[in-house]
């Protein structure tokens, strides 16, 4: 029986995925459901431009971080990749990280612990000269 697009056979699925405020909520096939930080999964995304990638040697090679700001942790909109991802289009125009369900769903019943974030400005901030 298939159920929201889904094929329950198939596994660990998501039958609803809704940001809401600043965390992505995502209802489970399973009757479970996740609350995810924004500021979390952009900050953890898989793709080789932000978690980098190993070359033959097993080296990890990664790009200089971009600069983050308040539309990096805006979610325009999400989409399922096969049976298996999700792919999360940030409002900065970001989208090549495939998420693994499983790794949303270990992340919402485990959240990973990450130091605090404040986006960048987007202009310099200038310092007060001392009087």
């Amino acid at each position: 029986m298939r159920a929201a697009g889904y094929d329950r056979r198939m596994g660990l699925l998501p039958i609803r995925v809704q940001p809401i405020g600043d965390e992505l909520a995502i209802a489970w096939n399973d009757g479970a459901e996740s609350y995810l930080k924004l500021a979390d999964l952009r900050r953890l995304c898989p793709c080789a431009g932000c978690a980098g990638e190993r070359d033959l040697l097993g080296r990890l090679m990664k790009p200089p971080a971009r600069p983050l700001t308040a539309e990096s942790f805006r979610v325009g909109g999400t989409a399922p990749v096969g049976g298996y991802a999700l792919q999360i289009y940030w409002e900065d125009g970001h989208s090549d990280g495939l998420y693994l369900y499983t790794r949303l769903r270990e992340w919402g019943d485990d959240p990973p612990e990450l130091p605090p974030v404040n986006p960048a400005p987007l202009l310099p901030v200038k310092k007060e000269l001392a009087r």
